[in-house]
C-alpha cells in the first residue's frame, strides 16, 4: 500500500488549488437513497450507512457505518410524498438519525423516495 501526503491539490495549469483541509471538511460523510413505500425496505444506494429500519408509517431510522464526531452535523433530507407533504429529521445522534414523512395535514405517510446526506466531522 502507498500513502500520498500533500497539503494542497492543484490542477495541471496551477491556476486552481484547494487545501486538503477544505476537501476533508467539504465532502459528504454519508448519504443514502431508499424507497420508503417498499414492503422490504433497503437502501437503493448509500455511502457510510449500515442499517435501515422501518419504524412504521412515515418513520425510518438510518444508522451510520462510521459515527459522526458529535450530533451537531448538518443533516440534509429530501424526498417525495407525491407533492402532498414533507420529510424531516426528528432524532439526530452520532450513530444515526430518524427520518419522518408527513402529509400537509400532519398525517404520517411513507414517502416514495427518501434521500439523506450529512456533512460534519467523523469521530
Amino acid at each position: 500500500a502507498s500513502i500520498l501526503r500533500v497539503n494542497t491539490l492543484t490542477d495541471a495549469s496551477s491556476n486552481n488549488s484547494t487545501a486538503m483541509s477544505t476537501i476533508n471538511q467539504g465532502t459528504a460523510k454519508g448519504w443514502c437513497h431508499f424507497v420508503g413505500t417498499d414492503s422490504s425496505i433497503s437502501y437503493s444506494d448509500s455511502f457510510n450507512m449500515s442499517g435501515l429500519t422501518d419504524n412504521g408509517a412515515g418513520s425510518h431510522a438510518i444508522s451510520f457505518s462510521n459515527a459522526m464526531g458529535n450530533a451537531f452535523y448538518a443533516a440534509h433530507v429530501t424526498g417525495s410524498t407525491n407533492r402532498n407533504g414533507g420529510i424531516d429529521t426528528t432524532t439526530i445522534a452520532t450513530s444515526g438519525c430518524t427520518l419522518e414523512t408527513r402529509t400537509y395535514e400532519n398525517v404520517a405517510t411513507d414517502a416514495a423516495y427518501c434521500l439523506f446526506s450529512m456533512q460534519g466531522d467523523l469521530a
